[in-house]
C-alpha cells in the first residue's frame, strides 16, 4: 500500500472545487451585489419620495404631450417653447374645465342623492324591524346612539385627521407646481437632458443605453395613449349604463372610472364597486345588480380586447406581474406607487429587450443600426 501524500495542498485550491459550487458562488455574489443596489435605490426612494414621484409624474405627462409638442413642432413649423407652451396650456385647460364642470355636476345632484339615501335608510330600518330580524325600533335607536357617542369620542383625531388633510393638500399644490416645472423642461428639452445622463455612461456601452432608453420611452408613450383610450371607454360605456338606469351622479361616477383605470385591474374595479354601491342605495339592489353585470362586461372588454390590441407585444405584460406591480408600488409609495408602478414595469421591459437584442447583435457580430450618439 503506497504511503499518503501529506504534503500541504497548492495555495490555488479552485481545481479541487465542483464546478457548480464556482458557477453557484459567482452568481450568488453577483445577485447579492444587485440586491444591494437595488435596496441602495429603493432606500432613496422613500428618502426622496416627493422628488422621485414628482419626477415619474412629470415623464408620465411628457410621455403623454409629447407626441402633440413634436406634430406642432414638425407639422406647423413652430417654435418648441411655443409649442410647450401651447401644449401645456390646453392641458390644463381641459383638466381644470373637466374639473369644475364635475363639481358643479356633484353640487347639483347632492341634495337629490341625500333624499334618495334618506329614503333607502328609512326602508332598511322598516325591514330590520318588520322583516324576518324583527328587530325593535328602541334597539336600532340604540345603535345610533353609540355610533354618534362614538364620533364624539374620537373628535380630537377626527379633528387632528381634518389637519393632516389640509397638510396633504398644501404638499399636493406643491408638488403640481413642481410637477408643471419639471414637465416643461422635460417638453423642452428632453433630447439635451437624455444626452447629458448618457455622459455618465461609458463609451463603449452608451449606444446601447441609448436604444434601450429610446425603446423605453416609446413603450411609455404607447402605454400612456393605450391606457387614455381605454379610460375613455370604461367611463363612457360605464357612465351609458348609469344613466340607463338612472343612477344619480352619472358624470361624476364616470369621471372617478376614468381616472380609476390608469390604475390597471384594481382601479377600474374599486370605481366600478363605488358606483355599484351608490347605485344599490339609490335605484335598489336590481338595478345595483344589472350595473354590475355592465361594469363586469366594460372591464372584461378592456382586459381581453381593449388593452392586448393597443399595448400591442412592445408593452404587452403578464396579468400577474401588473398584479405584483401595483402591489409593490402601493407599499412603497401609496397611490401614487400604484400609479406608476405599470408605467415603470413596461419601461423597464422594453428598455431590457432592446439590450437582449442588441447583447445578440454584437455576439453574432452585426453592428447597431442607429449611429452613436452625438456629444453635447
Amino acid at each position: 500500500m503506497p504511503p499518503r501524500d501529506l504534503s500541504p495542498p497548492p495555495e490555488d485550491v479552485t481545481p479541487y472545487v465542483p464546478v457548480g459550487v464556482r458557477i453557484a458562488a459567482a452568481y450568488s455574489w453577483r445577485l447579492l451585489v444587485i440586491a444591494g443596489a437595488l435596496g441602495v435605490v429603493i432606500w432613496l426612494i422613500g428618502e426622496l419620495s416627493v422628488l422621485a414621484t414628482t419626477l415619474a409624474i412629470a415623464l408620465l405627462l411628457a410621455a403623454l404631450m409629447v407626441p402633440l409638442v413634436n406634430l406642432l413642432t414638425h407639422k406647423a413649423r413652430l417654435p418648441r417653447g411655443l409649442a410647450t407652451a401651447v401644449t401645456v396650456i390646453a392641458g390644463l385647460a381641459v383638466l381644470g374645465g373637466l374639473m369644475t364642470f364635475v363639481i358643479i355636476q356633484f353640487s347639483d345632484g347632492l341634495p337629490a342623492l341625500q333624499q334618495q339615501l334618506n329614503r333607502s335608510l328609512d326602508e332598511a330600518r322598516r325591514w330590520l324591524i318588520e322583516g324576518p330580524l324583527h328587530l325593535k325600533s328602541s334597539d336600532i335607536s340604540r345603535f345610533i346612539d353609540q355610533m354618534i357617542t362614538l364620533i364624539q369620542e374620537n373628535q380630537a383625531s377626527i379633528t387632528t385627521s381634518a389637519l393632516t388633510t389640509a397638510t396633504a393638500v398644501g404638499e399636493f399644490l406643491t408638488g403640481f407646481l413642481l410637477t408643471l416645472f419639471i414637465l416643461i423642461f422635460f417638453l423642452v428639452h428632453g433630447e439635451h437632458i437624455w444626452a447629458f445622463l448618457l455622459r455618465a455612461v461609458p463609451k463603449p456601452a452608451r449606444q446601447v443605453v441609448d436604444n434601450a432608453g429610446k425603446e423605453g420611452f416609446a413603450s411609455l408613450i404607447s402605454y400612456v395613449r393605450a391606457t387614455m383610450v381605454v379610460a375613455v371607454v370604461d367611463a363612457v360605456g360605464v357612465g351609458i349604463g348609469l344613466w340607463i338606469l338612472g343612477v344619480p351622479l352619472v358624470v361624476p361616477l364616470a369621471t372617478l372610472v376614468f381616472l380609476g383605470a390608469f390604475v390597471p385591474i384594481i382601479g377600474a374595479v374599486v370605481a366600478g364597486g363605488v358606483a355599484v354601491i351608490i347605485a344599490l342605495v339609490t335605484v335598489g339592489w336590481i338595478k345595483a345588480l344589472v350595473l354590475l353585470a355592465i361594469v363586469t362586461a366594460v372591464m372584461q372588454l378592456e382586459g381581453h380586447v381593449l388593452q392586448p390590441i393597443l399595448l400591442g407585444r412592445a408593452v404587452k405584460l403578464h396579468p400577474l406581474a401588473v398584479i405584483l406591480a401595483i402591489t409593490g408600488g402601493l407599499i412603497v409609495s401609496g397611490i401614487a406607487g400604484a400609479l406608476l408602478a405599470v408605467p415603470l414595469l413596461a419601461v423597464l421591459n422594453a428598455g431590457t429587450k432592446s439590450l437582449i437584442a442588441d447583447q445578440r447583435n454584437a455576439n453574432s457580430g452585426n453592428s447597431p443600426d442607429s449611429p452613436e450618439p452625438a456629444e453635447d
